[in-house]
């Protein structure tokens, strides 16, 4: 027996929200984001006294920079806003990587950005500081939303509207399935090799605190800055539609994604900071994919697209 599906009301664009988390997933975001961070509170009078050592430092290094990347190349240069075109292996190990960083699977954290690019600095979008007004008691409120508040809603961005490219590729359904898998590689792999390294479980126990609950919530605290603070301080060089600005004390940190202004003025742009000075690794090493021959078509910023967006005409 067959039946017909009316399909009338599927006209028109679909629907911001496809949902709400249950209690088990609430409490997965809970964790994801308190656990860390309590590490990171604990880690200053943790490393007076005990564990932190060369190794520590280094692996912290190596996972924040490869989650980072995964984040600020993968996650969100490539797969939210196309600035380059990537073969399959550089595909899926951006995907992992940016997996690595626990803010969230692929799909779902695509779906947020390019909702927050819809309605940037407006209703809708999931975590600007100036949705509950310009005073100061409702511009804290808003720095706390953007920076991380906006995690703990229940309600859950459609990917049906903001990321059907994704969901029709079957690579990335299957890493952003797995999430759990890269979350436990994300913890456990920094861990495994503070011990093997330092032939120790102490050396596995400090590489876990340090490369593996501190890195994260750091990474964390960084990614969220660029949500809260450059949408609220800093330079406006460029003409978005929006409150977007460069904060440079973070460029380094946040592998040049702090240079956010001419993001939002340019969003499919490959490089951010593209003035003097403005350093950008993440643009860089998509110039280093692109001689070696895994990231082709890349949108590299020109002249005449600078001077029509510039604010300063």
């Amino acid at each position: 027996m067959t039946s017909t599906i009316d399909r009338s009301t599927d006209k028109g664009p679909k629907p911001i929200i496809d949902g709400r988390r249950g209690n088990s997933e609430q409490f997965g975001v809970y964790v994801f984001v308190i656990v860390p961070f309590l590490a990171l509170l604990a880690a200053v009078p943790i490393a007076w006294g005990w564990g932190l050592g060369w190794v520590d430092v280094a692996l912290f290094a190596v996972f924040y920079c490869l989650a980072g990347l995964g984040i600020t190349i993968g996650y969100h240069r490539y797969f939210t806003h196309g600035s380059f075109k990537a073969t399959r292996a550089l595909k899926i190990a951006l995907a992992i990587m940016g997996s690595t960083a626990l803010q969230g699977p692929v799909i779902d954290w695509v779906a947020d950005h390019r909702r927050h690019h819809a309605f940037s600095d407006k209703e809708g979008d999931p975590h600007s500081p100036w949705l509950f007004g310009s005073g100061p008691a409702a511009l804290a409120k808003g720095f706390w939303h953007a920076h991380m508040g906006w995690l703990f809603d229940r309600d859950t961005t459609n990917a049906q509207r903001f990321a059907p490219d994704l969901l029709a590729d079957k690579d990335l359904v299957r890493i952003n399935q797995r999430f759990v898998l890269w979350t436990v590689v994300s913890l456990l792999t920094p861990a495994a090799l503070g011990g093997l390294i330092t032939l120790s479980w102490q050396g596995a126990l400090s590489a876990f605190f340090w490369a593996g609950l501190v890195r994260v919530a750091f990474l964390h605290h960084v990614t969220w800055s660029v949500n809260s603070i450059c949408h609220m301080i800093g330079d406006r060089p460029f003409a978005a539609r929006d409150k977007s600005a460069n904060f440079w004390p973070l460029a380094i940190l946040s592998f040049g994604e702090s240079w956010h202004n001419l993001h939002h003025a340019d969003p499919t742009c490959a490089r951010h900071g593209v003035k003097r000075g403005q350093i950008d690794i993440s643009a860089r090493l998509i110039w280093v994919f692109e001689k070696v021959g895994w990231a082709t078509n890349v949108r590299w910023p020109n002249t005449q697209r600078l001077q029509r967006i510039s604010a300063k005409k």
